[in-house]
């Protein structure tokens, strides 16, 4: 519906009035678009404080030191490795024939060759002694078996 505003002369009526009509100017509501923006608002709140890493901080350098040890590496061998001869390396899978490059690969430029080995409690000693000893021909300098605790069943 028009506004009537005194811009523009339009009409006179028996009165002898003027009556002054301009076209309505559309305007945004902005109230949807603020409750919007408090949500936003509250969450990343919420959420900064779970995404702090910490304090970068510029070590020293020292000539004679060892390097920090890198995140370990699992194989793990399921119950199935006797029908389709695939074992994991860490999320990957990986065939048995190709573990030995795959592991290679793996360690390349790494100080520490150290993998740890997570077995089926009903994988025969033979087919651990197997990937062991591709491990071995891969260049892994020690391998750990990883048990559980009889308390921890």
């Amino acid at each position: 519906m028009p506004k009537v505003s005194p811009t523009e002369e339009v009409a006179t009526g028996r009165t002898g009035r003027v009556r002054r009509v301009t076209a309505s100017i559309s305007e945004i509501n902005v109230v949807p678009l603020v409750d919007v923006m408090l949500v936003l608002l509250v969450i990343f709140m919420v959420t900064a404080p779970m995404l702090q890493r910490g304090v970068d901080v510029n070590l020293p350098v020292a000539r004679r030191s060892e390097p920090i040890a890198e995140e370990r590496v699992f194989i793990t061998v399921p119950l199935s490795f006797r029908k389709d001869r695939t074992v994991r390396l860490g999320s990957e899978r990986v065939r048995v024939d190709l573990l030995a490059e795959r592991v290679r690969q793996l360690m390349d430029g790494r100080a520490e060759k150290k993998i740890f080995l997570r077995g089926d409690g009903a994988i025969q000693l033979q087919e651990l002694l197997d990937i062991m000893d591709r491990l071995t021909e891969a260049g892994i300098q020690q391998m750990a078996i990883v048990a559980r605790l009889p308390e921890e069943r």
